[in-house]
């Protein structure tokens, strides 16, 4: 009896050894960026079991039978995160935002931002917090449950579903069209118990985070103006924290911006027209700042005959890169969040690159899109970071991007709590 207890244990061990070997993956690049410093390590390796990282360093020693992941020529970051996303939106050179909001059909609309997602994933961006649905309800909590779930690829998501807007602060503008109830691209609401009713049907539906708009085109001459009082959003905000939200605020105007920030939001979104007054006001409160700098140049492509390398910039490129210039003098956080969406998926790696000509320095861009971006989101402790215990988020990009920045376009393997996504063929 006691001799066949000690079979059975011993031949548990060793399946469990074996099972434990197998699933480990020793991966390595050229050199591994950590986000816990600045700087690229070169000739460490990454250790990856199950979906963690367990080590990090030089020369590591793996069980017997794990498998090796030769990356040569690369740098091996943490996955990139995009913090300010519209899956459900596609490039406004292929049809307006109007005409996707009013003509596509819902269906049409999940399957086309399951494509995006999976697009996104394979460019290295294993986290997006999507920044609404503009019209399509909460597909995206369904969106994001199918890719926790398995069935489509994509990367992790905080969403919001809807967003909320003021009576008439927002669109399809209602003056444009001889229909006067026009299906609107967010929840709109007025008042103070209006806006708690939103926030908490909207945390009911399954937003991980509740997104207003602080101000809008919503002046006579279509200016932007401050959409809620100090006391709509601040009732928001209390409510949203309550219930164990962040808020997100788009603000484009130093008004909108100096409410939401007296409001008590988490972040705030574009800020193209902020002072530096209100800007050391989100340093002093610790309001994170997404300036979304990729956006304003595709606005500027679309809309104001700009063509990238043969025209100047616009006075719209000029405002959003002096805001982004201020916000770093008033060392407010920032993080990567670039609009996509209104520019095409995947190529979200041009926010880093555009942060990157406005004054960071490579390491901060990347930072930003990854140690910060995980901060803001309250994962730090799970990603962000290439580090023994945290989820195994990863993705190796050719070349050295402290260097040279626009490395983080050549994406040669990237791999979502430790299942490779990509990656390159065996060597011979």
């Amino acid at each position: 009896m006691a001799r066949n207890f000690w079979l059975t244990l011993f031949a548990t061990i060793v399946t469990s050894m074996t099972a434990y070997a197998e699933d480990g993956i020793l991966l390595r690049p050229d050199g591994v960026f950590t986000a816990e410093d600045s700087v690229v390590h070169p000739r460490w390796e990454v250790f990856v079991e199950g979906n963690r990282i367990t080590a990090v360093g030089p020369a590591l020693a793996v069980p017997n039978g794990s498998r090796i992941v030769h990356l040569p020529g690369t740098t091996l970051l943490p996955g990139l995160m995009d913090i300010h996303s519209h899956l459900f939106l596609h490039p406004y050179n292929e049809r307006s935002w109007d005409d996707q909001v009013l003509k596509e059909p819902f269906a049409y609309r999940v399957l086309e931002a399951s494509a995006h997602a999976r697009a996104t994933l394979e460019r290295g961006f294993t986290t997006l917090r999507d920044l609404g649905t503009e019209g399509a309800s909460n597909g995206d909590v369904y969106l994001k449950r199918a890719i926790a779930d398995g069935i489509i690829p994509g990367p992790r998501l905080h969403v919001v579903t809807r967003a909320i807007v003021a009576l008439g602060g927002y669109g399809p503008v209602r003056r444009d069209y001889a229909v006067p109830d026009l299906p609107q691209g967010a929840e709109e609401a007025s008042g103070i118990d209006q806006i708690v009713i939103a926030v908490r049907h909207q945390a009911a539906a399954g937003a991980d985070w509740i997104k207003l708009y602080a101000d809008y085109e919503i002046g006579p001459q279509a200016e932007t103006r401050p959409a809620f009082t100090e006391a709509e959003l601040t009732a928001a905000v209390e409510t949203a924290h309550m219930l164990g939200r962040k808020v997100a605020a788009h603000a484009t105007s130093d008004e909108g911006m100096r409410r939401a920030a007296v409001a008590g939001v988490d972040t705030i979104e574009h800020g193209f027209g902020g002072s530096e007054e209100t800007f050391r006001l989100m340093a002093a409160k610790g309001i994170a700042y997404v300036p979304t700098l990729t956006q304003v140049e595709y606005y500027s492509i679309y809309f104001q005959g700009y063509q990238p390398g043969r025209s100047p910039p616009t006075p719209d490129m000029h405002r959003s890169e002096r805001a982004f210039r201020l916000a770093r003098a008033a060392r407010v956080i920032i993080a990567s969040g670039s609009d996509v969406g209104v520019f095409a998926h995947g190529e979200n790696w041009r926010e880093l690159v555009k942060m990157v000509s406005f004054g960071m320095t490579p390491a901060e861009s990347l930072l930003a899109a990854t140690a910060v971006a995980a901060t803001v989101l309250g994962e730090q402790d799970k990603l962000g970071l290439i580090k023994p215990g945290l989820l195994a988020d990863l993705v190796a990009v050719e070349g050295d991007p402290t260097s040279d920045i626009s490395a983080v376009r050549k994406v040669k393997f990237v791999m979502k709590e430790g299942k490779p996504v990509i990656e390159p063929p065996p060597q011979r």
